[in-house]
């Protein structure tokens, strides 16, 4: 799985226009007399898409190669993975502020990673 800055920008922008079709052209069928499996995918769609949001926005501002996580910009001479743990050796959980308008962002918490018997260290896929 690879990205890049450029992708993840422009990921970024259509997310928020697929949303808004997403929630102009929605048609559920149905009534509220029984389970309404209908209605239950349309929110999993709705959910998915404020999912993949939040995903684009961690690896934009994630600028590493990591994991399964290949950052176009972040690799070695060979192509390798190139990690940067001393940017990245945290862990994050972002707050929902509401729309993503102005203020009202997402903020980014981080936990600090302490290694005391083992040390990440550049994985090698060759």
């Amino acid at each position: 799985m690879a990205r890049n800055e450029e992708g993840l920008r422009k990921l970024l922008k259509r997310i928020p226009e697929l949303r808004a079709e997403f929630w102009e052209n929605v048609a559920v069928l149905g009534g509220s007399e029984t389970l309404n499996q209908s209605l239950e995918k349309a929110g999993r769609v709705a959910d998915f898409l404020e999912m993949g949001e939040l995903l684009a926005r961690d690896a934009l501002h994630r600028r590493e190669s990591c994991g399964g996580h290949f950052r176009l910009e972040s690799q070695t001479e060979e192509g390798e993975a190139k990690r940067d743990d001393d940017n990245f050796q945290y862990v994050a959980a972002w707050e929902y502020r509401g729309d993503d308008k102005g203020p009202l962002e997402p903020v980014l918490h981080k936990e600090a990673l302490e290694f005391e018997y083992v040390k990440p260290s550049q994985r090698s896929y060759k």
